[in-house]
């Protein structure tokens, strides 16, 4: 008895092993799923979701309702949106010149700028007195402009 049902559990593990491998998705973009009505697509980057026929030897995916929905209801936004922009450049509401910085705004920066040079030339003059041996400074010459 337990010689007959080693071939058929391995026999059955098989199998099992089998569908398991011919039901999995093989990796990329999309995931098909068969429906009553066709093939549902997954787009697995995007999470949309489109529903495919095939007829006359081609398949052809559209989008679910609701996506679609989604989909026109940003597509009015953005239109609206450009309708908005283009209007207010026509009335000259909105310029295209970049706007220049005030005096405060430039007084901030210089004053940033000359800490960062002070300490910069600060640091250059340690530098350079600490590289001298005591003999380098007797030698020097000063110089006459």
């Amino acid at each position: 008895m337990n010689r007959m049902l080693i071939p058929v559990l391995t026999l059955g593990g098989v199998l099992a092993a089998f569908t398991v491998f011919a039901q999995e998705p093989a990796p990329g973009r999309y995931a098909m799923q068969k429906t009553d009505s066709g093939i549902a697509r997954l787009d697995t980057q995007t999470g949309e979701v489109s529903l495919c026929q095939e007829g006359d030897g081609e398949i052809v995916c559209r989008m679910a309702a609701d996506e679609r929905t989604a989909f026109e209801l940003e597509l009015d936004l953005l239109t609206k949106r450009i309708e908005t922009l283009e209007k207010a450049v026509g009335d000259g509401q909105v310029s295209l010149k970049p706007r220049l910085p005030t005096k405060e705004e430039i007084d901030q920066t210089m004053s940033i700028m000359e800490r960062m040079m002070r300490s910069f030339m600060g640091i250059v003059k340690d530098l350079e007195s600490g590289d001298k041996t005591p003999s380098d400074k007797m030698e020097e010459v000063p110089q006459k402009t």
